[in-house]
């Protein structure tokens, strides 16, 4: 896993690139990766985003992320597989994942 933090969703990020991550850290006990915050939508979103939400269409075609906690999968080979809704939990992904091992 990776996490990208963004503020495009009222606010929930304001917090600076480090206090993001400490803030998951210890109040998530997240240890993977957590990135600087990026756009995940609009005319400033990264090229990452702009790739994911391109392969990876939402709900009805859609490609905008519509919230926070919105989850790609990626296989080895940098093809996105998937994309998950941001109610989604980590546990409720084990099958997918494994799926691509």
């Amino acid at each position: 896993m990776l996490g990208f933090p963004c503020n495009q969703f009222a606010n929930q990020e304001p917090l600076g690139n480090d206090a993001v991550t400490e803030f998951c850290q210890v109040n998530y006990g997240v240890t993977f990766p957590v990135f600087a915050k990026v756009e995940v939508n609009g005319a400033n979103a990264s090229p990452l985003y702009k790739h994911l939400t391109k392969e990876a269409r939402g709900l009805l075609g859609s490609e905008p992320v519509k919230w926070n906690f919105t989850k790609f999968l990626v296989n080895r080979d940098g093809k996105t597989v998937k994309r998950f809704a941001p109610t989604a939990t980590p546990d409720s992904l084990h099958a997918d994942v494994e799926a691509l091992l």
